[in-house]
């Protein structure tokens, strides 16, 4: 049994650790898995523009620099820590809007891919290039920032599209998530160290990238609440025990 983190960004983006640090900062705290996700922004939108601007988005001509880096240290991390490094990218499609906003998660991809386009048709260049299509925190985040409704508003119709919803991100707990049915992974979404505090995804399989996917996409996956502060963390059995079930009661209203 190990813990995974499956949405965590670099300085590629708009996170404040190089890949290398990340590694050591996971190694060092015996997680079996990270997946570097960091985000690729639509070119043609204002937000997406000024992410440019910023140097927090990948782009296209970026990008193979970025794989390198993560193949490079994915081998130092199982190496020295048999920590996996999946690669990853997080699709933002951002807008004045919160319920035309969705950031989509692709988790052991190896090409490029545009974020502009309809939601239907980047989960599915995910999944066609063999990597997990993650909605990511489709809820409130309980933080006082822009929202992604868009993908929650259209959950029944792209519910075969994902292979998992976000169930937390960070220290939040999203019950509207955990009532549906919906498969899940929970994840930090971390940028920077402080972050870490969160919820985390248990897994029991074979560290092999092939074996973690497939444990998302069967729901081979359990949920826990990291905390380094407070000793030995809580944890949140498997989904569909009826301990998980009175937790997801008993949480109804957490901020």
């Amino acid at each position: 049994m190990w813990l995974a983190d499956l949405h965590v960004h670099s300085i590629f983006s708009d996170g404040q650790m190089t890949i290398a640090e990340l590694v050591d900062f996971y190694g060092a705290r015996n997680f079996g898995c990270i997946a570097i996700t960091d985000h690729i922004c639509e070119d043609g939108t204002v937000f997406g523009r000024a992410a440019a601007y910023l140097e927090y988005t990948l782009t296209e001509t970026s990008f193979s620099t970025y794989l390198n880096e993560i193949e490079r240290e994915a081998a130092r991390a199982w190496d020295q820590y048999r920590l996996v490094v999946l690669p990853g990218y997080e699709l933002s499609k951002n807008s004045w809007s919160n319920h035309r906003s969705a950031h989509i998660l692709g988790v052991g991809v190896s090409k490029w891919q545009d974020a502009s386009g309809d939601v239907v048709d980047l989960a599915r260049g995910i999944r066609a290039q063999g990597g997990v299509a993650i909605a990511a925190h489709p809820v409130s985040t309980r933080k006082w920032e822009r929202q992604t409704y868009h993908l929650w508003s259209r959950r029944e119709e792209l519910s075969c599209e994902f292979d998992a919803w976000e169930v937390a991100s960070g220290p939040h707990w999203f019950t509207e998530v955990a009532a549906s049915g919906l498969p899940m992974i929970a994840t930090s979404d971390l940028h920077r160290a402080g972050q870490i505090t969160a919820w985390k995804s248990v897994f029991v399989c074979e560290r092999h990238p092939d074996a973690i996917l497939d444990a998302i996409r069967e729901q081979n996956v359990s949920f826990q609440y990291y905390e380094e502060r407070a000793g030995a963390p809580a944890r949140l059995p498997a989904r569909g025990s009826a301990a998980a079930a009175w937790f997801r009661a008993a949480s109804v209203g957490r901020g």
